[in-house]
């Protein structure tokens, strides 16, 4: 039987963000959810990939970030990101200490979600290990600009699971980042997946997409645990 979703809110300063919270029986581990910079937690992606991961056995929560909440298309800068992401994982593990979890709560995010949960890290966020749903390792076109300094201080368990058709992360400078890194970085590729993770050829809708990456992700942290 499929989790229970719940709708949650909590605040990032002073204002307030939306999340949806759901929990299968007996969790081994939570993970939390950011979107990317072009859509919000209720995009079928993020639906799926979680419900993918309550089936799994992994509790969830994706949250909106504060401009997507109050209806902004520009993202926040990243002291508000940040903000937001260490308010979700306050929210995360106060709602794993009701239900008496003591799995690990992991962070992860889409794009852009993702490098904000690595750079909150990066400042003494707490979490079990990241996962990055397509890291924007440049902008398309663009690879000289990176967007990797802050990554090579963080020794937790990392998870790049990126498409190899995707402009934003070229693959060989993707797999050199991944290298520096060191062990504790592991990337694993989708064949063929654009930044979506759009496979020409697979007719799949967003939430099947989302779905699909899901065992990858409960595997790796599974490992971890």
């Amino acid at each position: 039987m499929a989790a229970a979703e719940s709708p949650v809110t909590f605040p990032v300063g002073d204002v307030e963000v939306s999340g949806v919270y759901a929990r299968p029986d007996s969790p081994f581990a939570t993970l939390v959810l950011a979107h990317g910079a072009g859509a919000g937690m209720e995009h079928p992606f993020m639906s799926g990939f979680t419900r993918g991961l309550n089936d799994d056995g992994v509790a969830t929560l994706r949250f909106n970030f504060p401009y997507r909440e109050a209806g902004r298309k520009f993202p926040d800068r990243p002291p508000t990101a940040i903000s937001a992401w260490r308010a979700a994982m306050h929210e995360a593990m106060r709602r794993g200490t009701e239900h008496g979890d003591t799995g690990p709560v992991w962070a992860a995010g889409k794009s852009f979600g993702g490098r904000m949960a690595s750079m909150a890290v990066a400042e003494g966020m707490d979490t079990a290990g990241l996962v990055y749903l397509g890291y924007p390792l440049h902008p398309p076109g663009k690879p000289e600009k990176l967007r990797d300094e802050h990554l090579y201080g963080l020794t937790l368990p990392m998870l790049f699971l990126q498409g190899t058709r995707d402009t934003f992360a070229t693959p060989a400078l993707l797999q050199d980042v991944v290298s520096r890194i060191g062990p504790s970085a592991v990337l694993a590729w989708i064949d063929g997946g654009d930044h979506s993770f759009d496979v020409a050829g697979k007719k799949r809708d967003a939430a099947e997409i989302g779905a699909s990456l899901a065992p990858v992700v409960a595997e790796f942290m599974r490992s971890r645990c």
